[in-house]
């Protein structure tokens, strides 16, 4: 199940055996400005990965330029609660992420061809 609004996605999975995976993940972001980077985006997480309960500062801030790499740190933080890498169901909610991708766009005001810091590729 997953459910979409601007700022927040909420996606959640119930183990089907003991070899599946479980969480409720609510993805809350909203825009920031960081005194070196500029707008970008503030992402958190909450909820329960395998049963684990996510800790309260969980998330992660990205530059304009890299808010659309949301779902790579997404994925690190399930990781980091127990998902294995080779379980790809918090990546397959393609759907959701294409709405929340949109979101973000509109959000940053991010344009096709805005420049990318070159030291944000290393």
């Amino acid at each position: 199940m997953a459910q979409f609004e601007p700022g927040h996605l909420h996606i959640e999975r119930h183990a089907l055996n003991n070899n599946d995976v479980s969480y409720d993940l609510h993805i809350d972001y909203q825009v920031v400005q960081d005194p070196k980077e500029g707008r970008g985006m503030r992402f958190d997480m909450r909820g329960t990965i395998q049963g684990k309960e996510l800790a309260k500062n969980e998330g992660f801030t990205l530059p304009k330029d890299q808010a659309f790499d949301f779902a790579r740190y997404v994925t690190k933080v399930a990781e980091k609660y127990g998902i294995p890498k080779s379980a790809s169901s918090i990546g397959s909610m393609h759907d959701y992420y294409d709405q929340m991708f949109e979101d973000v766009r509109k959000q940053l005001d991010v344009k096709s061809g805005d420049p990318i810091k070159p030291e944000h590729l290393e």
